[in-house]
């Protein structure tokens, strides 16, 4: 079994930062079949200033139209991709850049409006979301010993791309390998309370309440409900980490739990 590990772009932005994920990826494959999705949003977000275009989000999850859109695809699938498969390399690991494109790995239909935490209807444009993917590339590219790395790019039916969330998309491939586990790393040690100290352990059936009271906003709006998804279609270990010490095993971090007993459940 496989673990699918995703990397969020603020563990990619600089050469630095880079070397030393790639070095973990490196480490992490040698033990055990890996595959990596990785987003690239703040660089999305410098490229779209410099194209004279403001980033917009609703909920943590990016409205997309064609301008934003072939932004992501020369971010991600261009520079993001193929200088971290090429720092993999550096560092040991035989790794593969894909998008979802790749194999239809990234099988997505066009996601309906989304119902905000507001109550409203956003419609959020050239977004995807993924369907009945075939993991059959993945399957195969892990039994020669070698490494993908996904760009969080779908595609859709007709051969037209789509921005994935890169949570989304992990979280569903995680799912569909299937995988034993998903963690997903960032630029945080996992879920912060009120009080903005890391949750050790989140069991599911609170997520809805840390949302709607604000607790978790933004883009770990989206993080939780992927991973919720993942663990409830039985990705048996699920986890959100820091990203930034490289060992993500070990990192500072949530990991998703089952909905804790009732009184009346434990009493029995």
């Amino acid at each position: 079994m496989a673990t699918v590990l995703k990397l969020g772009g603020e563990l990619l932005e600089d050469a630095a930062a880079m070397r030393i994920a790639a070095e973990a990826v490196a480490a992490l494959a040698a033990g055990e079949s890996l595959v990596v999705v990785h987003g690239g949003g703040r660089a999305i977000d410098a490229e779209l200033r410099l194209r004279g275009e403001s980033p917009q989000f609703v909920d943590g999850l990016r409205v997309t139209d064609a301008a934003a859109l072939d932004t992501v695809v020369a971010v991600l699938a261009g520079r993001t991709n193929t200088a971290f498969v090429a720092a993999i390399g550096a560092a040991g690991g035989r790794a593969i850049g894909l998008t979802g494109a790749d194999g239809s790995i990234g099988l997505a239909r066009r996601a309906a409006p989304l119902k905000t935490v507001a109550g409203e209807l956003a419609d959020l444009g050239l977004v995807g979301e993924p369907v009945g993917t075939d993991a059959a590339l993945l399957a195969d590219l892990l039994t020669i010993g070698c490494i993908p790395v996904v760009a969080s790019i779908g595609v859709d039916g007709g051969g037209g791309l789509l921005n994935v969330n890169a949570d989304v998309l992990a979280a569903h491939l995680a799912t569909v390998l299937p995988a034993t586990r998903l963690i997903v790393a960032g630029g945080t040690a996992g879920v912060l309370d009120a009080e903005g100290q890391t949750v050790a352990e989140l069991a599911v059936d609170t997520i809805d309440a840390m949302t709607a009271s604000g607790v978790a906003h933004s883009g770990m709006i989206a993080k939780l409900a992927a991973c919720r998804r993942a663990f409830a279609s039985g990705v048996k270990e699920v986890s959100i980490v820091s990203g930034r010490g490289g060992d993500y095993r070990a990192a500072p971090g949530t990991r998703l739990v089952a909905a804790k007993p009732t009184k009346a459940e434990t009493r029995a």
